[in-house]
C-alpha cells in the first residue's frame, strides 16, 4: 500500500546513487530515474543537485527524506497492526548485528524465527557496532543487536544475552606465555585486535583503563575487521587474539587455540537489541520477545 516512490526515493538519497538504488532495489535505472521525475513534478521541486555523476541532496530532497522515513514507518506499523487483527504476522523486519553476533549467536535464532514467521520477510546486515548504530539512525534497520559498551542519547538498549572476552593463543604458537598473566604481561606480547567502532575492542579497552594501561601502549601487529580473521591470524603469526568466547568455542574443543587467562581482569559484556527511541512495537518487538524465549539455548 505504501508509495513506492517514496521507497526509491529513499535508497537514491542514502546511496546518493541512480545506480546503486537499482541494485539495490532491483528496478531498472530507467525506472528510478522516472519515479524521482515523477515525485519532482509533483512537488514542483528539485529533489537532488546534479554535477556530473555526483548527486546531492537539495533542500527540498533533505525535507522529503525527512518526512518520507517517518511515512515508511507508518506504513509499516499499519501494516503490522492491520494484519495482527487476524492473528497473522505478516511484513518486512531489516536486523543489523554486530560481527560477533552475526555469525556466533544469530543463525540458528533465525532459522527458527523464519520457520514460526514464514509470512514475515526478514533480512540481516552486518558490521561493527557503530556501524548498526549508524544503520539504525537512517532507517537502514528496524532492530539492531550490538556488543559494545557505549550508548547513543536517541537509542534505546535492551539487554539480550550474556558474552564474555578471552585472550587466545594458536596451540602451535611459538609464543611464550603461561596459562595464566597479569594485566602488565600485556605490554610485551603482540597482540592482534578487532578494529576501531568494534563492541569487542570497546570492552577490551575498557578493562586496560581499570589498570591504567593505555591501548596505545601495546604491541599491536594488526587491527581485523572480524573474528574469524583474528582466528586466521593466529594461525599464521605467533601472537595472541582478544575474542569473544562463543567465537572459538569449536577451535578449544578442538584443541587448535588455548584460553590464556588474564589474572584480576575480567572482560564481561552484554549483547543487545539497540532501537530507535519511540520506534518501540511491530516485528521488532516480535523478534525480540522470540529471541528471549530462546536465548537459554544460544
Amino acid at each position: 500500500m505504501s508509495d513506492f516512490r517514496l521507497k526509491v526515493f529513499q535508497s537514491v538519497a542514502k546511496n546518493l546513487s541512480f545506480t546503486k538504488a537499482s541494485q539495490e532495489l532491483f528496478v531498472s535505472q530507467p525506472a528510478i530515474t522516472k519515479h524521482i521525475q515523477e515525485l519532482e513534478t509533483y512537488y514542483q521541486a528539485r529533489l537532488f543537485d546534479r554535477q556530473g555523476s555526483r548527486i546531492s541532496l537539495t533542500k527540498a530532497g533533505e525535507l522529503l527524506l525527512k518526512h518520507s522515513e517517518k511515512i515508511q514507518d507508518d506504513y509499516k506499523q499499519l501494516e503490522y497492526e492491520m494484519h495482527l487483527l487476524h492473528n497473522e504476522y505478516i511484513g518486512e523486519l531489516k536486523l543489523g548485528a554486530s560481527t560477533t553476533i552475526a555469525q556466533y549467536v544469530l543463525p540458528p535464532l533465525l532459522a527458527n524465527f523464519i520457520a514460526k514467521f514464514p509470512q514475515i520477510s526478514l533480512s540481516l546486515i552486518n558490521g561493527n557496532s557503530r556501524g548498526v548504530e549508524a544503520a539504525l539512525q537512517e532507517h537502514r534497520i528496524d532492530l539492531g543487536l550490538v556488543e559494545g559498551i557505549f550508548r547513543l542519547p536517541n537509542l534505546k538498549y535492551i539487554s539480550f544475552l550474556q558474552d564474555e572476552l578471552v585472550a587466545v593463543v594458536h596451540t602451535q604458537s611459538k609464543l611464550a606465555v603461561s596459562d595464566e598473566i597479569t594485566p602488565e604481561d600485556l605490554l610485551n606480547i603482540p597482540l592482534v585486535l578487532r578494529e576501531r567502532g568494534s563492541g569487542t575492542l570497546d570492552v577490551f579497552e575498557r578493562a586496560l583503563l581499570q589498570h591504567n594501561l593505555k591501548l596505545s601502549s601495546l604491541n599491536v601487529l594488526m587491527y581485523l575487521g572480524s573474528t574469524e580473521s583474528i582466528k586466521l591470524f593466529l594461525e599464521h603469526t605467533d601472537c595472541m587474539g582478544i575474542v569473544s568466547i562463543r567465537s572459538v568455542h569449536k577451535e578449544l574443543v578442538a584443541g587448535n587455540l588455548r584460553v590464556v587467562e588474564i589474572k584480576g581482569m575480567p572482560m564481561q559484556r552484554e549483547f543487545n537489541f539497540v532501537q530507535l527511541q519511540g520506534q518501540e512495537g511491530g516485528l521488532s518487538q516480535v523478534f525480540m520477545r522470540f529471541a528471549g524465549h530462546h536465548s537459554k539455548s544460544l
